[in-house]
C-alpha cells in the first residue's frame, strides 16, 4: 500500500502529509469527494489543521485520490479503528504496557501474547504502530488487570524488543 502512495505523492510532501493523516485517523473518501470518519463528514479546514497544510491541499489530494483507481480503492475503504483505551486505562483499572520494537519485529505480538497468557493476564486491546509509517513502532497492549513490574525483564528477553514501559 505505502509503495503505491509513495509513488503518487513523493513529489508532493503536503499531499503525502494529508494521505498519512487520513490513514492515521481512519479517514476515508466518499463517493461525493468528501472526507469521512465512519459516517461523520470531516471539514477540509479541520483536516488541513490536523495535517498542518493549507486547506486547498485537501481538495487537490482528494481529487487525485478520487481520480486514481488504485488510490481510491484504498482510501474509500478505510475504517476507523474505534476507541483506543490507553489514555483512560487507569480510570478503568486496566493495565498498559508499551513495547518498542527494534529492527527485527517479526513475532513480537505473538510472543508478548504468550507471555501474558502464561501469567494469566487477559488482553483487552492491542495496537501496533505501522512499521512503514513510524521510525520506532510501538506495540501497546491493554490488559484487564495491571501488569506486574517483574514481567518487564521477561518482556525484554523477547527477541526484537528494545524498550518496555508499564503505564
Amino acid at each position: 500500500m505505502w509503495g503505491s502512495i509513495n509513488d503518487k505523492f513523493s513529489k508532493y510532501p503536503a499531499r503525502m502529509a494529508v494521505a498519512q493523516k487520513m490513514i492515521d485517523l481512519g479517514l476515508r473518501i466518499g463517493e461525493d469527494k468528501r472526507v469521512y470518519c465512519g459516517d461523520l463528514k470531516i471539514s477540509d479546514s479541520a483536516l488541513a489543521n490536523a495535517a498542518d497544510v493549507d486547506r486547498r491541499v485537501i481538495k487537490s489530494t482528494v481529487n487525485i485520490i478520487f481520480n486514481d483507481e488504485e488510490l481510491y480503492e484504498i482510501f474509500s475503504n478505510i475504517l476507523p479503528a474505534g476507541t483506543f483505551l490507553k489514555n483512560i486505562a487507569k480510570n478503568l483499572g486496566l493495565g498498559v504496557v508499551e513495547i518498542e520494537a527494534g529492527k527485527e519485529s517479526q513475532g513480537i505480538l505473538a510472543s508478548v501474547a504468550l507471555l501474558l497468557s502464561e501469567n494469566e493476564i487477559d488482553i483487552r486491546q492491542a495496537y501496533a504502530g505501522d512499521t512503514q509509517l513510524q521510525e520506532k513502532p510501538v506495540l501497546t497492549i491493554i490488559t484487564n488487570d495491571p501488569i506486574p513490574g517483574e514481567l518487564i525483564n521477561e518482556f525484554l528477553k523477547i527477541k526484537g524488543i528494545s524498550r518496555v514501559s508499564l503505564l
